[in-house]
């Protein structure tokens, strides 16, 4: 109990109501997304994911499928092209066996841009990376979960806001939009069974999160934590598969952070 160190994804608690749970993971190729798929694979669940990175996700595939109740399956997809995110969540939809269970809308960018560098162009394709592609893909699984009763859409959101970060302005206008988003989605679904939560994640220890932090940056977030610890894409995946899981049934609508207490 206490502090510690870094879990292994897959460590922790096992969920009954995951296994054979039919799972979207969008963004699952690397960094926190891999978590995710790791994470649910481990669960027993049937694993689809979307990714732009052909080699990483490939490489996953490749790591998780030796003795996984059910191989992960990866298709590439562009999640700003709307018409190949409908299609491809089709295919997926139907290679899982007819449906998806739990909706994990992972995928974002958090390129750093000033605000005087800004054209409409540049909006349109952050808002398009970041915040539309979420909606259009709860929209395309939400039939099928209105079917069967029940669901599960986790929307993933970002400490980056809540704290005013530098140079990011777009990216935290798309997901401080996400959380209203959430709110919206769980209120209107709710009838039907189907659960909508946010996820935020803080600093988490990546290797695209280290490209931005000298040691001095590293050390001054860690500073700001309440744990003393970097937040592990482990972390987030076990906060992730509590709330996917029949052990979060009553929990809706809300935002679940885990960031070490970051403020």
């Amino acid at each position: 109990m206490g502090g510690g160190t870094a879990t292994p994804v897959g460590s922790g608690a096992i969920y009954p109501s995951l296994r054979d749970a039919r799972v979207l993971v969008t963004g699952g190729g690397s960094g926190i997304g891999a978590a995710l798929v790791e994470g649910f694979v481990a669960q027993g669940a049937k694993v689809a994911f979307v990714d732009i990175a052909l080699e990483a996700s490939r490489a996953l595939v490749d790591q998780l499928s030796a003795g996984a109740a059910h191989q992960p399956i990866f298709e590439r997809c562009d999640l700003t092209d709307l018409d190949a995110l409908g299609a491809t969540i089709a295919r997926l939809t139907h290679a899982l066996g007819g449906g998806i269970d739990i909706l994990v809308n992972n995928a974002a960018n958090d390129d750093r841009h000033e605000i005087e560098d800004v054209t409409p162009a540049y909006w349109d394709n952050r808002m398009a990376v970041n915040l539309r592609h979420l909606f259009f893909a709860a929209q395309a699984v939400i039939p099928g979960m209105k079917q069967a009763g029940r669901g599960v859409i986790l929307n993933f959101g970002s400490i980056s806001w809540h704290l005013a970060l530098p140079d990011l302005v777009l990216y935290q206008t798309a997901k401080a939009a996400i959380e209203g988003m959430t709110r919206a989605m769980a209120r209107d679904l709710g009838g039907h069974g189907i659960r909508v939560n946010t996820i935020v994640p803080g600093n988490v220890e990546t290797p695209r999160q280290l490209q931005w932090y000298t040691p001095e940056g590293e050390a001054e977030i860690i500073g700001a934590q309440c744990l003393k610890q970097r937040v592990q894409p482990a972390d987030v995946a076990a906060l992730t598969l509590f709330l996917a899981s029949d052990d979060a049934r009553m929990c809706t609508g809300h935002d679940y952070f885990v960031d070490a207490g970051w403020r």
